[in-house]
């Protein structure tokens, strides 16, 4: 649907005829390879989420699962909330302890966010000290960089701020306890999680858990890569520093709660990119195709993966109950056959 509403505006609204130029002239092989680095980057997220959650995953449901969750991005104006949401109700509904997937997930969101922090704050290091010529406003990038560095601090240091949090309510009866009590309860109970998901993240990198990192890594990197064959199709590619820093920031312009950052996204790579160094048309027209694949592509195969997830759901008997070998699973009642 978004390609084929891009096509209608890039045809018919005035002032876009470099833009049509651009899309007349595509080279069709970069465009292939934009759909099968964007097929990579899903597959990716799978791997992720089976690297974080449980290795002892079937593969099935763990793609039914990362594949409905990338869906649900795309769908659902949530800021990337409604996928972890959508996936902690099947985990939940599979059998895992909800402590677990409340651990997990912070741990997943840190490590698929990391490699887009990281490249923040190193590329935008180096296009600070002007070691990249031209390479757009220093004073922009030094706010910018200096900010992925911090929240890369801040999270580092989390566990540390967060660990003398008590989760548990001191009064002798929850059930005449205030509102603000109950409040104060769940904020404290959150923040305990956060700061164990924080230490289960660490912990994966530490201990190299392949798939968790391969997974996260490869999720961003392919992504960008397919942002970069988008781009060989209409002209050349952008200097990598810049290139990719400015993909970082404009992908911020998804955070505005619109179905799969429509609008919001493309309009923000759009004007990173030009900031950076890119031409008008050329980066209007590969961010335009590029978006088409990057929503068309889980928004297909997760719809179809969410119809999967739900029949699993309902025949097996709680496929995720094997994961915790340190937390309780939920117990399987199984009834008597009547004879």
């Amino acid at each position: 649907m978004l390609g084929i509403v891009t096509a209608l505006l890039i045809s018919t609204l005035p002032g876009l005829s470099e833009v049509r130029e651009r899309f007349a002239d595509a080279k069709l092989v970069w465009l292939v390879a934009v759909v099968a680095l964007e097929l990579a980057s899903c597959l990716s997220y799978v791997v992720a989420f089976r690297g974080v959650f449980c290795s002892r995953l079937s593969w099935r449901f763990s793609y039914e699962i990362g594949m409905a969750e990338q869906a649900t991005n795309v769908l659902l104006p949530a800021g990337g909330v409604g996928g972890l949401a959508l996936g902690a109700w099947a985990l939940r509904q599979g059998g895992m302890s909800t402590g677990h997937i409340a651990r997990r997930s912070v741990a997943f969101f840190v490590l698929t966010s990391a490699p887009n922090f990281l490249c923040a704050a190193v590329f935008g290091s180096i296009i600070a000290t002007g070691l990249v010529p031209d390479a757009g406003p220093g004073a922009l990038t030094i706010v910018l960089a200096g900010l992925a560095w911090a929240t890369i601090v801040l999270v580092a240091l989390l566990p540390r701020i967060l660990e003398r949090l008590d989760p548990a309510v001191h009064a002798p009866d929850r059930g005449h306890e205030s509102r603000v009590t109950r409040l104060r309860r769940v904020l404290r109970q959150g923040a305990v999680t956060a700061a164990a998901g924080v230490q289960d993240a660490v912990e994966l990198v530490r201990t190299r858990e392949p798939m968790a990192l391969a997974g996260a890594v490869g999720y961003m990197a392919f992504d960008v890569a397919a942002l970069a064959a988008a781009f060989a199709a209409f002209g050349s590619t952008p200097g990598l520093a810049t290139f990719v820093f400015a993909y970082v920031i404009g992908q911020l312009g998804g955070l505005i709660p619109i179905p799969g950052g429509i609008g919001g996204t493309d309009g923000g790579l759009i004007a990173a990119l030009t900031v950076y160094g890119s031409p008008l048309s050329q980066a209007t027209a590969a961010v335009l195709a590029y978006r088409a694949f990057q929503l068309g592509i889980p928004a297909i195969l997760g719809s179809i993966a969410f119809v999967q997830l739900r029949n699993t759901l309902a025949r097996s008997e709680a496929p995720a109950a094997l994961c915790e070998p340190i937390d309780e699973p939920l117990p399987v009642v199984h009834l008597p056959v009547a004879h």
